[in-house]
C-alpha cells in the first residue's frame, strides 16, 4: 500500500469511526431516555419525506443501470435492482395509496416493509460480488422484472394474509407486534453488513465510490436502528430514523455523482492514452523503423558507403520527430503552454533558413487539451508539406478568433498542386481526421504555381 493511500485510508476509516460514535451516542441517549424519543404527526411532512427517498432510490438505480450497461460488473447490477426495488416499494406501498386521501393500511405497510427488505438484500449483497456479465442488456431486463415479480409477491402475500397480519399501533413502542421489530431488525442488519462490506471494498481497491457508499450504509443502519427504538406508526407520522433515511440518500447521490465525474476524467485519460500511442506510431515509430531497416542491411554486408548516409538520415529524422512528439504532448498535457511549444517548433523548423514561418496567435485565444495536440500535428504537417514537397520559401502561420468562431490556416508560397491529384493522399486523410477528431471543419485550397492554403474550423 502506497503511503498516500495508506494516509487517505487512515482519513477515511478515523472519519467512519468518528460518525459511528456520535450516532451511537445519539442512539444510546434516546434508548436511555425514551421520552426523548419523539415522533411528530406530520402527515405531509412524512409524504415529501417518502417522495424525496424514491426519487433519490430511483435515480441511484437509474445511474448504477447505466454504470452496469457499460462495466457489466454484477455490482452495479445488484445496486441497479436494490435501489429500484426501493424506490417502486415506496412508491407503490407508501405514497400512491394516500393520494386517494385514505389512510395506510396493514396491507400496503406489510407490502412495502417486504419490498424494502428484498431491496436491502440486494445492496447488503453487492459489494461481495466480483464477475462481470457479459449479456448486459438481458441481465438488466432480468433484474427488473425479479423487482417487479418481488414486489408483486409481497403484494399478494400481503392481501391473501388481509387480517392476519399484526396491526400497527398508533401511539405506544411497547405495543407494537414481535413481526415487526424483528423485520426492522433484520434490516438493520443488513445494512451492517453493507456497511461493513462496502468498507472492506474501500480498504481493497481505494474506489471513492465505495467510500460514499458505506457512508450511506452507516447512516442507513442508525435510521433502521431508530426505528426499532421509535414507533414506527401510520403515514402521519415522522421520526428521527426518517431523517437519517434521507439524509443516506443524499450522501448516496453525492457519491453516485463524483462517481460519474471520475468515469469521465478516466475516459478523458483513455482517450489521451490512446492519442499518445497514435502519435508514437504514426511518426516516430515509422523512422525507428527505418532505422532498424538499414541496420539489417548493413549487418547482412550491404554497401556502408550506400547504407550510411541514409541510415544517418533516418537516425536524424527519428530525433527531429521525438522532438516534436514532446513538443506537442507537453503542450497538450498543460506542461508547456501551447504557444510557446509552438513557437519552439517553428524555430526548429527553419533553424537551416530553407523555410520562413510567419507564426501569429492572437492574445487570449484558447485551445481545449485534445485540440491543442490535433492543432499542433495538422500545422506540422502543413509546414512539412510546404517545405517538402512544395519547395515554399515562406509560409504563414494564423491562429485567431474571427466573428466569435476560432480559425487556424497555414498558407505558403509553395508550387502548390491540383486538389483532384492529390485529394487521396495520406498526408491530407490524416489532417481531415485529425480535424473531425476535435469537431473543426476541415479546408483546403492549391493552385498549380500560387501555394496551398488550408484553413481548420474549430468547434464552438
Amino acid at each position: 500500500m502506497r503511503h498516500e493511500e495508506r494516509d487517505d485510508y487512515q482519513a477515511w476509516l478515523w472519519g467512519e469511526v468518528l460518525l459511528i460514535g456520535l450516532l451511537g451516542a445519539a442512539l444510546a441517549l434516546f434508548v436511555a431516555y425514551p421520552s426523548l424519543r419523539n415522533t411528530y404527526s406530520l402527515p405531509q411532512v412524512r409524504l415529501v419525506l417518502d417522495t424525496a427517498v424514491t426519487l433519490a432510490a430511483a435515480i441511484v438505480a437509474l445511474l448504477a443501470g447505466i454504470r452496469f450497461s457499460v462495466d457489466g460488473r454484477r455490482l452495479d447490477l445488484l445496486l441497479c435492482g436494490g435501489f429500484a426495488a426501493a424506490a417502486a416499494s415506496t412508491l407503490a406501498f407508501s405514497i400512491a395509496p394516500l393520494l386517494g386521501g385514505q389512510p395506510l393500511h396493514r396491507t400496503e405497510f406489510w407490502a412495502g416493509l417486504g419490498g424494502r427488505l428484498f431491496a436491502a438484500t440486494l445492496i447488503a449483497a453487492a459489494p461481495f460480488t466480483k464477475r462481470r456479465v457479459n449479456a448486459r442488456g438481458r441481465a438488466l431486463g432480468e433484474m427488473i422484472l425479479a423487482v417487479a415479480i418481488v414486489l408483486a409477491l409481497c403484494w399478494g402475500i400481503a392481501q391473501k394474509a388481509g387480517s392476519g397480519l399484526p396491526p400497527i399501533a398508533e401511539s405506544d413502542a411497547t405495543q407494537q407486534p414481535f413481526q415487526l421489530m424483528g423485520a426492522l431488525a433484520i434490516q438493520a442488519v443488513l445494512s451492517l453488513v453493507a456497511m461493513v462490506g462496502w468498507g472492506l471494498r474501500f480498504r481493497a481497491r481505494r474506489n471513492d465510490l465505495d467510500r460514499w457508499l458505506c457512508l450511506a450504509a452507516t447512516l442507513a443502519l442508525f435510521a433502521e436502528l431508530h426505528y426499532v427504538f421509535t414507533p414506527l406508526l401510520s403515514a402521519r407520522y415522522v421520526s428521527q430514523g426518517d431523517f437519517l433515511r434521507l439524509l443516506s440518500y443524499s450522501v448516496l447521490l453525492v457519491g453516485v455523482w463524483r462517481a460519474i465525474r471520475f468515469a469521465e476524467f478516466g475516459r478523458a485519460v483513455a482517450e489521451e492514452r490512446a492519442r499518445v500511442a497514435r502519435e508514437i506510431h504514426d511518426g516516430l515509430a515509422q523512422y525507428l523503423f527505418a532505422v532498424s531497416t538499414h541496420a539489417s542491411r548493413l549487418e547482412s554486408g550491404g554497401s556502408l558507403e550506400t547504407i550510411l548516409p541514409q541510415l544517418k538520415d533516418a537516425a536524424a529524422a527519428a530525433q527531429q520527430e521525438a522532438r516534436f512528439a514532446v513538443l506537442a504532448l507537453s503542450s497538450a498535457g498543460g506542461s508547456a503552454p501551447f504557444d510557446s511549444a509552438l513557437r519552439r517548433y517553428v524555430d526548429f523548423l527553419t533553424a537551416d533558413g530553407q523555410l520562413e514561418v510567419d507564426l501569429e496567435i492572437q492574445d487570449g485565444i484558447r485551445l481545449a487539451p485534445d485540440e491543442q495536440i490535433e492543432v499542433f500535428r495538422i500545422v506540422q504537417e502543413g509546414l512539412a508539406n510546404a517545405r517538402k514537397h512544395a519547395g515554399a520559401r515562406r509560409a504563414e502561420v494564423r491562429i485567431e478568433e474571427r466573428v466569435g468562431e476560432r480559425f487556424v490556416t497555414v498558407v505558403d508560397d509553395g508550387s502548390g498542386f491540383v486538389e483532384d491529384e492529390i485529394a487521396a493522399g495520406q498526408g491530407l486523410k490524416n489532417m481531415r481526421a485529425r480535424a473531425a477528431s476535435i469537431g473543426g471543419g476541415f479546408r483546403l485550397v492549391s493552385k498549380p504555381g500560387r501555394g496551398t492554403a488550408l484553413e481548420v474550423v474549430l468547434r464552438a
